[in-house]
């Protein structure tokens, strides 16, 4: 009895502690169905807003409001050329080819503008513009030009010539946003006579010499050129750069021109950009934006005694440290009576210029870096290939031990001629070098100009230029370049024009202003790194 009492009394809780593990169980159940179906929910609803676009709006949707904020005051072109948005394409096209179409595409496509803050609002300062003479074609001034506007150029002056004066070329630099493109004609070289320059002794040393000695007066002459145009755009600083010279803006709290500048002093009228030389590695470069990787750093960023320590080294039995010039670049503040001082440097007719020589900062000169470049500086120059007559023509040792090669050697000769002396094949000699800080890698040129050529841009501005011209059209469009307002008073010359000394003395009225030192400034021309001599060493 006592037992079976004691089994009923058990009964209700066991039935209890049964129906509470029931109920926790399925509250687990729950749990975990809930959890499970939420997730997939979300999922759910992410994919059908992506593919119906979420109501968000695109920053780069082809509206004429949302392209004009990115094309400089004052351009005609709302929509900046090469430029498209991504919702324009069908989902159906999207594929494993995307990243082909990205480089063929013969639409508007510019799909790195909001990520690379390529900015060109009006409130963006300072406003940097660089001015160019070049004969060159559209594989190497686009990167070019691009490259800069990265960097926060917005306007470009380019003086054209040869290949890049031509049409196929042409019409698509005139296609751009804040380029103005300016041609050599007669005409124009007629008003050049009539520079300020020509009634002046500071450049008149490289006056009626053949070569390098021309390209020099014609590169000072469109710089003082340039000055006016750039004020009537109302920039505030100017550069003068080849299309074989890219700026590096190391030092900047971001890889910015625009940043470098703003953060320069008031009081500071000229910023000097020391080079740095590339060193090629092979003798097969043919994009050397994309291909060199490798500089030889400045005297001004060496140590003393690590430059003349491995001076020897450095030069592998060339004339000087660099194979061209060692002087760098400047950019200079867009102020009354500034005036170019030569293509390396900047005066002003009423002072001296306050100047600093950046510690961090360089322009990376990609000379002779391709083997072609022996022949194609031979073809531009109708020198004699001997000793004395180079001397006539050319300014500095290598370029003239390279024409008189490139004159009278065969292919290979030449060749082994430039690997012996400009391409960089030891590799032990290499890593001394990079270990002294003689040598430096710098990819970020690389990168950005491989990320816009892959990103379709060049393609895409190519594609979308006007695609025919007629010859009639062409020389009005060089009319109507030439002619503008600021051509007239301060334009560039050559060696062939400005013979007449009367032309010239009768071309303008100068300030009525005493001659005073800061006008005679000689103009810098390309000058080689210091040299090592015993004297050197002993100090």
């Amino acid at each position: 009895m006592p037992s079976h009492h004691h089994h009923h009394r058990s009964t209700p809780l066991l039935s209890a502690t049964a129906a509470s593990s029931s109920s926790s169980q399925s509250f687990v159940s729950k749990l975990l169905l809930l959890l499970t179906l939420l997730p997939l929910s979300l999922a759910a609803l992410a994919f059908v807003l992506q593919w119906r676009g979420g109501g968000v709006s695109d920053p780069t949707i082809a509206t004429s409001a949302a392209y004009s904020r990115w094309a400089p005051r004052g351009s005609h072109h709302e929509i900046f050329p090469g430029m498209e948005t991504f919702s324009s394409l069908s989902p159906k096209s999207h594929s494993s080819s995307d990243c082909i179409n990205l480089g063929r595409t013969s639409s508007h496509s510019l799909p790195y503008y909001g990520d690379w803050k390529f900015g060109f609002e009006a409130n963006l300062r300072p406003k940097i513009c660089i001015t160019t003479s070049t004969s060159a074609g559209l594989e190497q001034i686009l990167p070019w030009m691009f490259y800069h506007r990265v960097l926060g150029v917005t306007n470009f002056f380019l003086f054209v010539e040869g290949h890049a004066a031509s049409p196929n070329v042409s019409k698509v630099l005139q296609s751009l946003p804040g380029v103005k493109v300016v041609y050599r004609t007669k005409e124009l070289e007629e008003q050049q006579a009539k520079s300020r320059i020509w009634n002046e002794t500071w450049l008149s040393s490289f006056f009626y010499k053949p070569c390098n000695y021309e390209l020099f007066v014609k590169q000072s002459l469109n710089m003082e050129m340039a000055i006016v145009m750039a004020r009537d755009a109302r920039m505030e600083w100017i550069l003068h750069l080849d299309t074989d010279e890219l700026i590096h803006p190391a030092g900047a709290s971001e890889y910015s021109l625009r940043q470098l500048l703003l953060d320069v002093p008031s009081n500071v009228d000229m910023v000097i950009f020391p080079n740095y030389e590339s060193s090629v590695e092979r003798d097969d470069i043919k994009d050397p934006f994309t291909e060199v990787s490798m500089f030889k750093k400045n005297y001004d960023h060496l140590p003393k005694d690590t430059y003349f320590g491995m001076y020897k080294e450095s030069t592998r039995g060339n004339p000087n440290y660099f194979l061209t010039y060692g002087n760098g670049k400047a950019a200079a503040r867009i102020q009354d009576h500034l005036r170019p001082n030569g293509a390396h440097r900047w005066h002003n007719y009423m002072k001296t210029p306050n100047e600093i020589k950046l510690e961090e900062a360089a322009v990376l000169h990609y000379t002779y870096a391709k083997f072609s470049d022996l022949t194609s500086r031979r073809d531009r120059c109708g020198c004699k290939p001997t000793k004395d007559d180079v001397k006539r023509c050319f300014m500095l040792e290598f370029d003239r031990a390279a024409f008189i090669i490139a004159s009278t050697q065969t292919e290979e000769e030449m060749l082994n001629w430039y690997r012996e002396r400009v391409v960089w094949g030891d590799k032990d000699l290499r890593l001394k070098l990079l270990r002294k800080g003689i040598l430096t890698r710098i990819y970020a040129p690389m990168a950005i100009i491989q990320g816009l050529r892959e990103s379709g841009v060049f393609s895409s501005v190519i594609a979308n230029a006007p695609t025919t011209i007629s010859k009639d059209k062409f020389l009005a469009s060089i009319d109507s370049s030439n002619s503008s307002r600021v051509v007239s008073p301060t334009t560039h010359a050559s060696r062939k024009i400005g013979r007449s000394r009367q032309q010239q003395t009768s071309a303008r009225k100068v300030l009525e202003i005493e001659t005073n030192a800061t006008d005679e400034a000689a103009a810098v021309p390309p000058l080689s790194p210091p040299a090592w001599t015993m004297t050197t060493f002993e100090q």
